[in-house]
Formats: C-alpha cells, structure tokens, sequence
C-alpha cells in the first residue's frame, strides 16, 4: 500500500502542474513514433530520429529504469533490435508481460489509454554465462589501447603492451584469450635485449607489472569473456517472427563490481557496431538501439585518446543506424561534446540537499531548451516518481521546448523475474546457446610458444618469425599499400585485425564505403577497430 498511495501521490503533484491535458488525441495512432508520456500533449519519440541518440537522467529510485524499459519496449514495437545492461535486475521483467498492477492501470487512464500488459522478445546475455548465453571477444578484437583501460596501466605498462601486440603480429601468433597475452609477455620479456634496439626498452619489472594486474582481472572473472567463438555483433541486431526487435538484455549486476570491465566491454561492443555495420544514412528507423546505463564509468578517468576516441565513434556511428542513449544520474556525467549530441532527452528528478548539488541541478537545467511556463531548474526538484521533464527531437532536428510529463507505463513487467522465468527465456533461444555456449581453445599464442619451448630448437629473434600477413596479396595487398602511404606507419594489426590511430577515423569511414565495393572480406579486412588501435596523443 506505501508504493500505491506514492503512486497517487505523484498522480495528484502532476495533475496540480498540469490541469489541462487535451484528451482528444489517439496515442495509438500515431506511425513512426514511439509514445513516451504526456504533459498538455502526448511526448513522443520520432522513430526517423532515433538515430540521433538520447540521454536518460535521474536521481536513484526516481524512474529512470521505467523510462529505459518503455523506449526499448517502443523501439521493439517499431522492428528496431536493443541492446540494454540490466545492471540490477530489475530490468529483466520486459520478457514477462505486466501484471496490471493497479497503480500502472490508473496511470494508464489519467494519461488517456487504456493499459494492455504485453510481452516482448528477449534474449539474456551474460559475459560468465550464468544468467544467459555467453558473451566472448579476442584479445585481438578489442586491442592494445582498451586492454590497457581495462587493465588500468600508465604510460610505460601501455606502451610495453604495444609492444607486446606488435611482436605477435610480426610472429604470426594470435592474441586471443588471458594466457595468450601471458605467453607474449613472458616471450618478450626473455627476448629484451633483442627488442630494446628496435621497439624501445622492455623491463621486466615492467612485464611483472603487467602481469600483476592480469592476475587481478582473472580474479574478477574475466577469464570466460576472452576467447572463442567470439560474439556475432549481428547475432544482436534481429528481428522475431512478428517483425518485432529483439531485445538483448545484459545481466550485468555481477559485472558492476568490476566496474571497468563492463565499461570497457560495452566500448568494446562500440567499436564493434560502427566497424561491422555498413552506412545506412538517415532511415527511417534505426537498426539498434543502445542503452548504456551507468554511463558516467565510460568516462571516469578516461585517457584524452580514448575520450577522442568515444566522440568520433558517437558522433559517426548514427549514420549506421545506431542510436546511443546513455543513462545515468546527472548530466555533468557526460562531456560536453558528447552531451551536444544526445538530442533525445528525459530528466528525472535531482535532489539539491548541498550547494554542490544545486550548483549541478543549474547545469542541467541549462541543457534544455527552457519552456517559459515555468523554473526548470525548479521543476527538476519537484518532479515526483514516474514524472519527468521531456524534451525529444522535432522535425527538422532541433529539440522541442522542455516539458513536464508523467511517463506511460510499460506493457511488460516492471521488475525482476524468477530463475526459472529466465531459464525458459534462455532455453527459447537455443541456436544460440548451440553457438555461443561450447568454448573452443585453438592454436594461438600460448600453444605455439610452449610448443617452441618444448621442442628445445633454437627460438627465432622478435620479428624475425613468420610474420602474418596483414594486408594480403592481390588486390587486398594494394588497398593495404595504399592505405599504408595515405594513413603512415600503424599499430599492430594481432589477430588479422587491422589498427587505426585517432587522426584516421574520419577519413576511415569514407574509405569504409569505397572499399566495401570490393567486398565485405575485403573491407573487414582493412578496416578494423578504430579503438583498438589508437596509442595515446
């Protein structure tokens, strides 16, 4: 009874603000936008512009997950695949349809509807495999410069893992899971001397170092995420027999205690995204939609690089389809430059107990464009659970005057569901526990280095083993060349994966789209993660 007679409380506070709703519009009839709540009018999200990326903010317990659950549930509807961390739990329930619980039914009929529980297609992911179908990527894939984030090295580790990278490039070893990176490290650390004159110097207190802090990362469990078969971006990105989008709900509550690594697997996942998908333009609806709560870790402590890095990839990857909604308590979290591209936006409410606080609510007060019916920086003190200021893109791409809303409620459960509802989730989904849920050990650097060892035959010097082929013969050799004398000399490219500095990634895309005429191998094959590789200004 203490939630219901909140409930009717934030009821009567929004109805005190907002005495005049016009009742004679049909929400459901609405094509190509996704209802969002009402103030005088119903707020709608223009599903052309959801590309445009969006920002969802809010003090804890005061609604943002709610709004998070009925934009994926929107975005479904409309055939658009979502990605979402559930980083308590509580998300989960968008697989189960709502329980009309009478506080959602009477919110339903103060906003005007009607409230029909509906169920949506999901599919749980889990990076240790417990709570879904488990996720994996390639030390190779996600590169020296996210590897040194994750690992939380200063410059002279960073720069030694360059070094590490580019020695099993050149030796044709593939980088693939934990002990792979152990063996190049311990391989580089024996040959020092012979890597000093060529790549700089090698310590091995340096290599201890590195080492150290790989052990702390297992520790955390990320032993399961490196290796193979590694994720299928576009096992994300479908759509189910009723054209509706498959939404891919990450159980991230165990990884939020290791903060850094769901940061820099969700960065990862990124860079992915925009290397992976071919440019689309505007559509008229994007093709993912990705939710990146806890957003403020993305940019904690994060490297200017990196930072450059996260910019370019927010300000280019909409052209892929993809819209970026990042979520978390104040705006101040996210940097200006990429807050100026966050267009679709909902403001939960702050609290401004501290002058600090106040100072923070003024700021995000500012970031709307003010409706002069009333105090913004007021109204987000005020605004009661469930409410929110809203602010979406119009027509032409400029945002809409701010207004107070009180948000629609979800079709589907707003809440967790029971292990056993989740199991029967995961199991509706087995094709991809048949591909995702064996792990597969090849041959890469741990194999072929311990096999060099054992044999008792004389090791090759660095560099001088056989090196892979980065570019290929052929036609794929002469891109390669050419590239090589537009962009200059490169990081390493381990594990096939070509790499890229920051200053490339807009010329980059341009030569994405010329060289996928000669095929998408092709274009894989030279175009590779722009994160990965960029080394520090």
């Amino acid at each position: 009874m203490a939630a219901d007679a909140l409930f009717y409380m934030t009821l009567s506070t929004f109805n005190d603000h907002c005495p005049e709703i016009d009742m004679t519009d049909d929400p459901s009839d609405v094509a190509g936008k996704i209802l969002v709540g009402k103030s005088d009018k119903y707020e709608y999200l223009t599903l052309a512009l959801g590309n445009r990326h969006g920002l969802v903010t809010g003090a804890t317990g005061t609604g943002k997950t709610v709004t998070l659950q009925k934009l994926a549930e929107g975005f479904s509807d409309a055939g658009t695949a979502v990605f979402a961390a559930d980083v308590k739990g509580d998300l989960s329930g968008i697989a189960m349809p709502g329980d009309s619980k009478p506080p959602f039914v009477q919110r339903a009929k103060d906003i005007g509807l009607t409230y029909t529980p509906d169920r949506f297609p999901v599919v749980f992911w889990d990076l240790f495999g417990e709570q879904g179908h488990p996720v994996r990527a390639t030390l190779a894939e996600m590169g020296p410069l996210l590897v040194a984030r994750l690992l939380e090295l200063n410059d002279v580790q960073e720069g030694v893992l360059n070094i590490a990278f580019r020695v099993a490039d050149e030796e044709g070893l593939l980088l693939l899971d934990l002990k792979d990176l152990r063996a190049i490290l311990q391989y580089i650390s024996d040959n020092a001397a012979k890597l000093t004159t060529t790549y700089g110097n090698v310590a091995p207190s340096t290599v201890g170092a590195i080492q150290r802090q790989l052990l702390v990362l297992e520790n955390q469990g990320a032993t399961s995420f490196f290796g193979e078969p590694a994720l299928d971006i576009n096992d994300f990105i479908r759509t189910d027999r009723d054209g509706r989008g498959i939404i891919n709900v990450l159980a991230a509550d165990k990884l939020m205690r290791s903060p850094k690594l769901y940061a820099t697997f969700l960065l990862w996942m990124l860079s992915e995204l925009f290397e992976t998908l071919p440019e689309v333009g505007d559509p008229d609806k994007p093709k993912l939609v990705f939710f990146f709560d806890e957003a403020h870790l993305l940019f904690d402590s994060a490297p200017k690089s990196l930072m450059t890095a996260i910019e370019q990839v927010v300000r280019l990857i909409r052209s892929k389809g993809v819209g970026v909604y990042f979520v978390t308590q104040n705006p101040l979290d996210v940097p200006d430059i990429i807050l100026g591209q966050l267009g679709n936006r909902a403001q939960h409410a702050l609290r401004a107990f501290t002058p600090r606080d106040q100072r923070a609510v003024q700021a995000a007060a500012g970031t709307f464009r003010q409706n002069p019916a009333f105090s913004t920086a007021e109204v987000i003190t005020q605004l009661a659970v469930g409410e929110a200021l809203v602010s979406m893109l119009e027509g032409k791409g400029t945002p809409a005057i701010v207004s107070r809303a009180l948000i629609a409620p979800p079709g589907s459960r707003v809440g967790p569901i029971t292990p056993d509802e989740r199991k029967g989730v995961v199991d509706a989904s087995m094709e991809l526990h048949a591909k995702y849920g064996t792990p597969v050990d090849r041959e890469s650097a741990y194999e072929i280095l311990k096999a060099r060892a054992e044999s008792g035959m004389p090791q090759p010097a660095p560099g001088q083993g056989p090196a892979q082929a980065s570019a290929g013969g052929g036609l794929l050799g002469s891109i390669g060349g050419m590239l090589g004398g537009l962009f200059g000399h490169g990081a390493p490219s381990t594990g096939g994966r070509q790499r890229m500095s920051t200053g490339e990634m807009v010329v980059r895309s341009a030569v994405q789209s010329a060289a996928r005429s000669a095929g998408t191998q092709i274009s894989r094959a030279i175009l590779r993660g722009i994160l990965g590789g960029m080394s520090r200004n």
